[in-house]
């Protein structure tokens, strides 16, 4: 039950942080005129939001940056293992984003530069993960309940799965309240796996990841008062992936997270097969949820069917322990 009370409390807490923080945020970035560039081959229905203030995912950081210092004091110090993840994350973003805004344009660093710095986090996550007493290099198999020491495959495999998946993430950052609710709703997975096997720490961290994100929806969701950006994405992404690999379940977030594994999904496969064919497309455009814009389907149509299929995959993970 104490696990539970982290959890609420924990959510509560930067709830109120993001969705207060938020509010006297705004007025800063306009004054810095730190607004979002719209890039000019996305859909022609985006360009009004061209100067719409960014980095609120400063904002989002700070919520759990607060729940996570005061649960501290309670739960011992193994929350900060996921919060230096997600700050690390976060800064690579925040460095991007910051390009961005000051140079009016919606190219930040460079595909090398910041790949660079995510391998350096990435390494970083999986050494001290598969070197902990606690996590080490045993995952949980969906459905079979079977635990598997991975040995030293683990290291790589995280390695890979920390980058996939905050890249797939910022890929799922592309419409009003689109990345906000989909990372509520798939971290709840993780915050009540966690109260369930009593991880206390674990429960505390996935409740700041719930709050924050749904103290953000209330200035994010369409029309957007505010982005997240790069800022948010990534670290939410590693706030996503580190929550997995501290309950042993990163082959979960596949399931939790199939939104995020579409989105990357369907990047890959327009360029695998764009390059193929010598110019032709699968999708009208990606990430995948811009092929759906394209079709003719409303923003808020698009984010509600995947807020729905986000809801109906973590049920199918419960399923799956």
């Amino acid at each position: 039950m104490n696990d539970m009370r982290y959890a609420v409390v924990s959510l509560i807490v930067s709830f109120l942080v993001v969705w207060i923080g938020t509010r006297h945020f705004l007025p800063v970035l306009h004054k810095l005129n730190f607004g979002q560039a719209i890039r000019e081959e996305g859909p022609k229905s985006h360009q009004k939001k061209s100067g719409t203030p960014t980095m609120g995912g400063l904002v989002i950081q700070l919520g759990i940056l607060v729940a996570m210092i005061i649960f501290a004091f309670v739960v011992g110090q193994r929350v900060f293992f996921p919060l230096i993840s997600m700050i690390a994350f976060g800064t690579i973003g925040f460095i991007d984003d910051f390009i961005k805004v000051t140079k009016k344009h919606n190219l930040g660093l460079r595909a090398w530069q910041k790949l660079a710095m995510q391998f350096v986090a990435a390494a970083a996550i999986a050494w001290h993960a598969g070197t902990d007493a606690v996590i080490g290099t045993t995952m949980i198999i969906p459905f079979s309940g079977a635990t598997v020491d991975f040995g030293l495959w683990f290291y790589p495999f995280t390695f890979i799965a920390v980058v996939a998946m905050t890249n797939a993430v910022n890929l799922s950052d592309g419409l009003d309240g689109l990345c906000a609710g989909v990372t509520a709703f798939a971290t709840t997975f993780f915050m009540i796996v966690a109260v369930m096997f009593k991880r206390p720490e674990s429960a505390a961290f996935g409740g700041a990841v719930v709050g924050a994100c749904l103290g953000f929806l209330r200035w994010n969701s369409n029309p957007a008062d505010i982005f997240m950006g790069d800022t948010g994405s990534m670290a939410l992404g590693a706030a996503v992936i580190v929550s997995a690999i501290m309950l042993h379940r990163q082959l979960f977030v596949l399931i939790a997270g199939l939104i995020y594994v579409a989105e990357a999904l369907s990047v890959v496969m327009q360029v695998v097969y764009f390059k193929a064919t010598h110019g032709k497309r699968i999708f009208k455009m990606t990430p995948i949820h811009h092929h759906f814009e394209l079709s003719g389907w409303k923003e808020t149509r698009v984010v509600a069917v995947f807020w729905i299929v986000t809801i109906f995959c973590v049920c199918i993970a419960f399923l799956a322990m």
